[in-house]
Order: structure tokens, then sequence, then C-alpha cells
């Protein structure tokens, strides 16, 4: 047991931390009505592409949900699971002599009240919510909505504590906790985005539990992978006969082919996210998935569905077929590789120097079956550097499109 001594306080994100990340306005909108549902999503997928800010989602989202009873929000968010092992990190944590705190940007302070509570958390903040009677009308306001308001709370916990910023560790997943990643202050990305990537002093994909080394002051120590990590890889690596098969049947037949398979998995998906079962498909998600993914809408498999499709459509062959081949290959011996070594890349912490060198490597050898060794060797090194990159696009899209294109103009 590792007792530390001095106070220190950890704050937490609590979408995509503690709870799936997009889960609980999903299941709102369900009880809105299709209509009010896609917008919901609508303007989230705006907030992720970058095109509207968070607070003025937000408004667009409540107003949406103006009718909607407060204790319905309460209830969909006890029905929504929570990270695993929950309750047994923040006792460690309390055993650790830490103040924990959570603040959301996206949840009604009610609702992250009632998860402090659950979990003993010291601080709860979230957004407050105008309401006539029991049910809302559809305005919100609150520090935590506003571009720096998150700071602002964190300073008002801190004074109220007595600490510094060195005394505080931050553990989050998105840009909109870009102002409370501060100098001095332990910064943990936890499956984070392009932004908390580069900002975050330390990465965490999968499991939450995985802070405690960290907090604890110990060397990141990397794992051997898990079944589900092999498993979820070696479906990536499988991607790399798609421009065989196409070589044979054609393109169009593969395209149809991916675009079928997609809407199949999309609907398993719905299911298991309702607690059924799609066949065979729901199970394959159950044992590839990080944990992390479990509960959520597990998305990957569609952008790398959508990432060979459009680089097949788009690009003429072999360009195409070696950018699938390398895109295939050398990511996932990249990810299974990296897995194992400890030299994080210092523009970002979720990649290391050997497990992009492995994958370059495989890259080159997987381009060589379909273009020249030149064309090989550069449209390897095109994939790769993309696939450490911290940027805001998903890499399975990204890599395939980037390499393609690079391999088409250079032919």
């Amino acid at each position: 047991m590792v007792t530390i001594e001095k106070h220190r306080l950890v704050v937490f994100d609590v979408e995509g931390v503690l709870i799936p990340k997009n889960r609980f306005f999903f299941e709102v909108g369900k009880k809105l009505g299709f209509i009010r549902l896609f917008k919901i999503l609508f303007f989230g997928f705006l907030y992720e592409v970058g095109i509207l800010k968070l607070q003025s989602v937000l408004r667009h989202v409540f107003r949406e949900s103006k009718g909607v009873k407060l204790e319905t929000l309460i209830l969909v968010f006890e029905k929504i699971p929570s990270t695993p092992f929950l309750q047994n990190l923040f006792s460690q944590l309390k055993t650790r002599n830490c103040k924990i705190a959570l603040i959301s940007s996206g949840l009604p302070t009610v609702i992250v009240k009632k998860l402090a509570d659950a979990v003993g958390a010291d601080y709860a903040y979230g957004i407050e919510v105008e309401t006539e009677g029991d049910k809302l009308t559809g305005k919100i306001w609150g520090d935590a909505i506003e571009p720096n308001g998150k700071m602002k709370i964190l300073s008002q916990i801190l004074t109220a504590e007595n600490l510094q910023l060195s005394d505080c560790i931050i553990v989050a997943d998105d840009r909109n906790n870009r102002c409370i990643f501060l100098p001095r202050m332990l910064k943990i990305g936890f499956n984070p985005d392009f932004v908390i990537r580069v900002k975050a002093d330390r990465v965490v994909n999968g499991k939450l539990s995985a802070i405690l080394p960290i907090i604890d002051g110990k060397t990141q120590k990397r794992s051997f992978p898990s079944k589900n990590d092999f498993l979820r890889e070696d479906i990536h690596a499988c991607g790399f006969f798609m421009p065989v098969i196409a070589s044979l049947i054609g393109v169009p037949v593969v395209g149809v082919l991916i675009f079928t398979i997609a809407l199949i998995y999309t609907v398993s998906e719905l299911w298991r996210l309702e607690g059924r079962e799609f066949s065979f498909i729901s199970a394959i998600t159950r044992h590839a998935a990080n944990q992390s993914e479990l509960n959520d809408f597990a998305a990957a498999p569609l952008y790398f569905a959508f990432g060979i499709l459009f680089t097949l459509l788009v690009f003429p062959h072999p360009a195409s077929y070696a950018a699938i081949a390398m895109f295939c290959l050398g990511d996932s011996v990249a990810s299974l590789f990296g897995g194992l070594i400890s030299t994080s890349l210092p523009f970002n912490k979720g990649k290391t120097w050997e497990g992009s060198l492995t994958g370059f490597f495989f890259a080159f050898l997987a381009g060589a079956f379909f273009v020249p060794p030149l064309l090989a060797l550069i449209g390897a090194a095109v994939a790769m550097t993309i696939e450490v990159l911290p940027l805001p696009i998903n890499d399975n899209v990204l890599i395939p499109v980037i390499t393609g294109a690079a391999l088409t103009l250079l032919r």
C-alpha cells in the first residue's frame, strides 16, 4: 500500500473519463425522438470537428431538451455504466491522502453531485440548468461552460484547500480541458484527443486505474498486449487482404462489401448499447474493444472501413492498394510493439519511437507487394509520419488517404 503524506488534489473530467464520452446525450436524445436526437448528434459532430465551440453546442443541445423533466435526466444518467472499478480507484486515491474534484462541462451540476456522492469525491461542478416546475427551460449557465471557466473553478478549489498548482493532478481526455493543463501540475491524458496528447505529461490508454502508478511517481511500464489487443490488431492487419481481394473480384464489389459490413456493424453497436446481441459481431466487439470502448459506441471500425473504402474508390491502383496495405500492416504492428517499449515521443505521449520504426519497416514490406521499393519506402515514411502526429482527424482515415494521395502523385 502506497501512502502519500503530502496533501494533493486530483481533478477528473467526467465525460470520456468516468463515464462513456457521448452516452448521456445520446440516451437523452433517444427519449426526445429521432429529429431532436439527430440535431443533438449533429451539434456534437460540429464540436468534434472544431466548427462550433463547446458553449455554443451545449446551448443548442439544452434548447433541444426543453420540456424534459430534470428527474428524467437523472434517471438516464443512473443507467449509464461508469468506468469499471471506479469506486475502488477513488478509495485508492483516498488512501494516498488525495482530495478529489469532478468538473464537467457537459452534465448538470445536480448529476455531477450525485456521481460525486456515489464515489466519494470532495467537489462537484457542472452546468447550471434553469427549470420551471420540474422541467428544463433550455437555459444554461455557469463557470463550467465558459472558455476559461474550469480554471476559475480549479482556482477556487486550490484556494479552499490551501494548495498550489504543483499539488494538483489533472485527468482529462479532450481539448475542452486545455485551460487547466498548466505547467507545474501533473497532467494525465486518458484516451486523449490530439490536443491533450500534446499537452499531457503522461498518457493512459485503456484502464483508468493505470493513473495510480503515475500519481505514485513510478516509472511508466509498458505491458504485454492483451488478448483484446492482439485480436483488434489482427483484425486491423487483415485489411491488408482487401487490395488482394479487390484485384480478384473488382473494386466496386469490394466497396459494396465494405459498406454493407459497416452498416451491419453500426446496427450491431446500437443494439449492443441497448443490451441486445447482434449475432457474432457483438461478440467480436466485446473481445476486441478496449475497456473504455465497451460502454460506448466503438466507432474505430467505422473509421477503419471508411479509410479503406475512400482510398479504394478515389485513388488508382496500385497506389491505393499499397496505401491500404501499408496502413493496415504498419499501423497494427506499431500499436503492438509500441505497447512493449517505454520511450514515448515528446510530441505525442501515446506513441513510441520503437513502435513507429517497427511499423515503418512492416509498412515498407507491405507496400513492396504492390509498388517498387523506392515508392514503398516513401509511402511507408508518409504513413508512419501521419501515424505518430497528434492530428484532429482519426488516423484510420488519414493514414490510407494521405498515403494514397502521395503515392498517386509520385507515380
